[in-house]
């Protein structure tokens, strides 16, 4: 198959991009626009295979959107490009807005005049399938969980233009007939993920001696996912999914943020131990709580299992082991980012 992946520089697209190269035969294109998490850095394992392509260009830009289509005639095309932190959508919801609805829109678009331009079994075929979160469900109370049903109820800025460009996909798949797919997952996490998010920040802030800062009392509860398990789940549902489907894809590792914390905490004191011989947890420290944080997010991922036989391989603790491991043995890889392009500070304090 031929696979264009939007967003594909980012941190679940690449995993994507590498799983389809090294596990499958499946030609792949990338088209991202390169923000300051798009990082090419991300596809070095990928890109010396001649089934990989890359295409610089903007969701938001329908020209250059058609022209890559056009050129790569894709099978699937696998929608990743999201503005995704919702600290910065608090702080700048205008981009959150542009990239996630009217880049949305206009990707749904020139792919509907794409398929309609198909014949037989390459329209049959065809899929546009839309990666999403579980924050537009909005927040759960201690018990219960999200499944395909649940009604919308997003938070965030960001969590708004998610489940905006949810309801858009879905109304292409009904009024115009293209053969949408959906997913929505829940909180990733492992290698080659951009600092802003918790558990590589607190990897990082804990090796280079700063404090961890933890939002509220930490009693936040995320189900977490491991990348490659978030990866596996994409392409058994572009590749075995019904369209007009939602999944919804989970860990089943439900964890309060403090305890995240200390799990990373204890896994570096036994792998990188501090000079002075204190315990990281030494260094966490409770700050202002987010604006309108989500209490618990839980997914039901019962329907992918029963249907397209995925759930998630690996486990919390293996999950974190394998991500301290691998911040410990490509210092290279996120040196850069925090020399380039971010400085690990606080964002998401309601400027608007």
């Amino acid at each position: 198959m031929r696979i264009l992946v939007t967003g594909g520089a980012g941190f679940i697209g690449s995993a994507l991009v590498r799983r389809l190269i090294e596990h499958t035969e499946h030609e792949v294109l990338v088209f991202d626009k390169l923000t300051y998490a798009g990082l090419l850095s991300s596809l070095e394992p990928a890109s010396t295979s001649n089934r990989y392509g890359f295409v610089q260009g903007d969701i938001c830009d329908a020209e250059a959107v058609r022209a890559a289509i056009a050129d790569f005639r894709p099978q699937v095309v696998a929608h990743l490009a999201a503005e995704s932190h919702v600290d910065r959508s608090i702080d700048g919801p205008g981009e959150f807005v542009q990239t996630n609805v009217v880049g949305t829109f206009t990707l749904l678009q020139q792919a509907l005049g794409y398929w309609r331009g198909l014949e037989g079994e390459e329209k049959a075929n065809f899929r546009f399938h839309h990666i999403s979160t579980d924050e537009v469900f909005g927040s759960l109370g201690e018990t219960g969980l999200f499944t395909e049903t649940t009604p919308y109820d997003p938070r965030s800025p960001y969590s708004a233009s998610k489940a905006a460009s949810d309801h858009l996909v879905s109304a292409w798949g009904h009024t115009y007939g293209l053969p949408v797919l959906m997913t929505n997952c829940s909180n990733n996490y492992g290698p080659y993920h951009f600092p802003e998010k918790l558990i590589p920040l607190i990897i990082i802030r804990a090796l280079n001696g700063e404090p961890l800062p933890v939002y509220g009392d930490g009693s936040n509860v995320r189900d977490w996912l491991f990348v490659d398990d978030h990866a596996r789940a994409l392409q058994a549902v572009f590749e075995k999914g019904r369209p007009g489907q939602t999944y919804n894809v989970g860990g089943n590792a439900e964890r309060k943020n403090i305890d995240v914390v200390k799990a990373i905490c204890a896994s570096l004191d036994r792998k990188r131990p501090r000079a002075d011989g204190k315990p990281y947890a030494d260094q966490i420290t409770f700050v202002a709580d987010r604006p309108g944080h989500d209490a618990r997010y839980a997914i039901d991922a019962t329907k992918i299992l029963d249907e397209l036989g995925w759930e998630p391989s690996v486990t919390f603790e293996t999950g974190i082991e394998r991500t301290v491991d691998w911040y410990l043995n490509n210092r290279d890889w996120w040196q850069a980012i925090l020399d380039g392009r971010y400085k690990t500070e606080r964002l998401g304090v309601a400027n608007g």
